[in-house]
């Protein structure tokens, strides 16, 4: 069974290691978008369908026949809503879509600043405020100035089109969790509102980067929805 990783604004391949030790039972295959990481010599995206298409061109491409799963922190769950969507208008549904670190498309911040327009300056202390970001990165400007245009480009591609997703339903699950610590944790039911399948939501402790202390619980997560799609099939079998 394989397991498909979308990461968050900034991310890369790498960005869910943390994961990879508590997941030994499953095909762990976390995918980035170009311009960074193992595709750091292909230019960037910074349109939102673009980089859908682009996900979904991946995830075709190492699909291996299985049942598997979808999982996005933050943009990549956003962009996993979309995603999960035309895999299933292609006849190639994931068992579920899990999302964290977003309380999904719709739901304001208090700020309405649109972050990919800033200027570095202010962009910098966007991104510091944050948090998420390893202090190798940080605390290193040439370092830190070569990530920002991938953050840049990232955030471009979520606040040009911000509610793109309007209307769109599911026919799979949703599963969403959220840190408490994290400003709209409380709006997190709203992504009951984009799938006509059951619908399950945890708070944890911790801000936007809460998935780090909780690797076990969130492998946890994968396994149980797994777990029930094995037992669904064998009771169909015998029925």
């Amino acid at each position: 069974m394989q397991l498909f990783l979308l990461h968050f604004a900034g991310g890369n391949v790498f960005s869910f290691e943390f994961l990879r030790k508590e997941i030994t039972h499953l095909d762990f295959i976390p995918l980035e978008l170009p311009g960074r990481g193992k595709r750091h010599k292909e230019d960037l995206i910074k349109n939102k369908d673009q980089a859908i298409a682009d996900y979904c061109q991946q995830i075709k491409s190492l699909r291996n026949g299985a049942p598997y799963l979808l999982y996005g922190h933050s943009m990549g769950a956003t962009l996993g809503l979309s995603v999960a969507a035309k895999m299933e208008i292609a006849g190639d549904a994931s068992q579920a879509l899990v999302v964290s670190g977003n309380a999904g498309p719709g739901i304001k911040k208090s700020s309405n600043v649109l972050r990919h327009q800033l200027d570095d300056f202010n962009f910098k202390k966007e991104l510091l405020s944050l948090g998420g970001i390893p202090a190798g990165i940080s605390e290193n400007e040439e370092l830190f100035d070569y990530f920002l245009p991938i953050m840049r480009a990232d955030f471009e591609c979520l606040e040009k089109d911000p509610f793109s997703e309007k209307g769109l339903k599911l026919n799979i699950p949703i599963h969403a969790v959220m840190g408490v610590e994290e400003e709209t944790c409380q709006e997190i039911e709203n992504w009951k509102n984009f799938t006509d399948g059951t619908f399950t939501s945890e708070i944890w402790s911790g801000n936007h980067f809460f998935i780090h202390r909780n690797a076990a619980a969130l492998a946890q997560i994968f396994t149980s929805i797994f777990q029930k799609q094995i037992t669904n099939q064998n009771t169909n079998y015998y029925v």
